[in-house]
């Protein structure tokens, strides 16, 4: 019995002596004397003991011991085996701890060696399996870690001073990412890499939707509700709110700047993109000519143009061969919920815009048509359309079709026009210069949707209105390669459904489905009797 007490002490001795090495990480004396005392108590312990051991390894006990080792061993093994060769299999539905397909993407196309050096704390695991996946994906992609507590002369000399920071590298170019998400470390990589920022230039001063406004459903009230229809009543508020659109574009390695073109001294000539989103009143003639000098300059520009406003840019967007008609599109077939002024759109013409996209809606909206006669160098595509049941209401207090007067669907929503340009005619003043072709040609390029909420606030989460917005705005910049990168959200799951497939749904599952079963019981009951 105390031949087993002592055995119990040294162990105990052994597992002080490997807390306090844990904990000093440097052996000292007392480190390497409890280390002596418990392996010596061990050893009398053991040997005094040796018959009672030696019976408990006898017969059954003996093999449930090996096979108890051998278990151990197994896992023991397999563990050193998933740090030598690690594999990840993600099995969440969303894939939460996955590089997201557009990330891949970006990494697979870096051309420039990036160097990061990621300086966290232990509470930073998430984060740093992040940078490892990163790293792992693509051979350009350097990652070094540091804890600026255990290693504070590194974190100096890099400017760091709190954990969380990235120093990410590249040509000469540096970039501090103190965002723990793939979206911030993604476009980290991709801004340092490129290491460019593109302008996108919002109008202002015309009652637009306010890009670094968060407010949501300032637009206009039903009766009922919340609603963008006919016969709607305004309900007073700051200005629309484009923030989420706003953050999007800044996570993806744009520049925002809202420009006031009745300023004197303003210009668009640093603008990558202009957008014109929803004004509410006329623009002035001067700030009419300055679009029409940045649209025949070859700038590229997104007009979200909301129905019965006139905004002046009428004439501009004739000379790039759309005409905005004076309607609203009415979908009895197609529409958002129960809102036939919402028209959803769930099949679209092909286009780099379009690819992959869900189905989107346009709160309120108005028709797009062809000028008469096609303006020459220039190319009208239609993106989104209507159904053939819909048409154009011109009468604003009601919704009822009028033959000869209302126009029949399906109709254009969503255009966008390419144009061709002499590189010689370009002006100073107008768009910025990114460098003919070859041919002495360079090409424009104009969006046109007859809606401004889709992208508000309100209605910019939902369904592929967000992604239809940015894959936009990334085709207008020249940036196709990053067509389909937005920041990733984890949203509950939620089920949004046209009209159509509501009535689909409802038949099915209180008509239909019920009807079966009670002609089968029925059947049943007849049979039997």
């Amino acid at each position: 019995m105390k031949s087993g007490v002592i055995l119990f002490i040294g162990i105990a001795l052994l597992a002080a002596a490997l807390v306090i090495h844990l904990i000093l990480l440097d052996p000292g004396f007392w480190t390497w004397f409890t280390l002596g005392i418990g392996l010596a108590l061990t050893a009398y312990g053991a040997y005094a003991i040796r018959v009672e051991l030696a019976g408990l390894l006898r017969h059954r006990r003996g093999e449930i011991a090996l096979y108890t080792a051998g278990l151990i061993g197994i896992l023991v093994a397999v563990a050193w085996l998933s740090t030598r060769f690690p594999v990840r299999y993600d099995m969440t539905e969303q894939g939460m701890y996955s590089l997201s397909d557009a990330t891949v993407k970006m990494l697979d196309r870096i051309e420039e060696p990036v160097r990061i050096t990621f300086f966290h704390d232990p509470m930073m695991r998430e984060t740093v399996e992040l940078y490892e996946l990163m790293a792992a994906r693509s051979p350009k992609v350097t990652v070094q870690f540091f804890d600026p507590m255990a290693n504070p002369a590194q974190a100096r000399m890099m400017g760091v001073q709190f954990p969380g920071t990235a120093v990410m590298e590249s040509q000469g170019r540096k970039v501090l990412v103190n965002g723990p998400t793939e979206t911030d470390i993604a476009n980290g990589i991709l801004r340092v890499s490129r290491g460019a920022t593109q302008t996108i230039c919002f109008l202002d001063g015309h009652g637009e939707p306010d890009p670094f406004s968060i407010e949501s459903h300032d637009h206009t009230e039903g009766d009922a509700g919340h609603a963008h229809g006919l016969g709607g009543k305004f309900v007073v508020h700051e200005r629309h709110g484009m923030a989420k659109a706003r953050n999007s574009l800044e996570s993806m390695n744009y520049s925002i700047e809202k420009v006031a073109l009745s300023r004197t001294g303003t210009t668009l000539a640093k603008c990558t993109v202009l957008v014109v989103a929803g004004p509410q009143n006329p623009l002035l003639p001067p700030e009419v000519e300055a679009v029409r000098k940045y649209i025949e300059g070859g700038g590229n520009a997104l007009f979200m143009l909301d129905p019965f406003v006139t905004t002046g840019l009428e004439p501009v967007l004739r000379g790039v061969g759309i005409v905005l008609d004076d309607d609203m599109v009415i979908d009895d077939a197609s529409h958002f919920w129960s809102d036939p002024s919402a028209p959803a759109v769930t099949d679209y013409n092909r286009h780099q815009i379009t690819r992959e996209l869900p189905l989107s809606f346009f709160p309120g909206a108005r028709s797009l048509s062809p000028t008469p006669q096609r303006v020459p160098n220039t190319y009208v595509m239609p993106l989104a359309n209507s159904s053939k049941r819909s048409y154009g209401e011109t009468t604003r207090d009601r919704a009822e079709f009028t033959a000869g007067k209302d126009m029949e669907g399906p109709l254009t929503i969503m255009a966008v026009v390419s144009r061709r340009l002499d590189v010689h005619d370009i002006g100073e003043d107008s768009a910025p210069k990114e460098g003919g072709e070859e041919t002495g040609k360079r090409r424009s390029r104009i969006v046109v949707v007859g809606d401004a909420d889709f992208a508000t606030n309100s209605f910019f989460h939902i369904m592929g209105n967000g992604k239809l917005f940015l894959n936009t705005i990334n085709y207008l910049a020249a940036q196709e390669n990053l067509i389909g990168i937005e920041p990733r959200t984890f949203d509950l799951p939620r089920v949004n459904l046209t009209n159509r497939q509501m009535k689909g749904t409802f038949f099915l599952s209180v008509i239909l489905i019920p009807a079966l079963l009670a002609l089968i019981g029925t059947i049943v009951w007849w049979r039997q009797r």
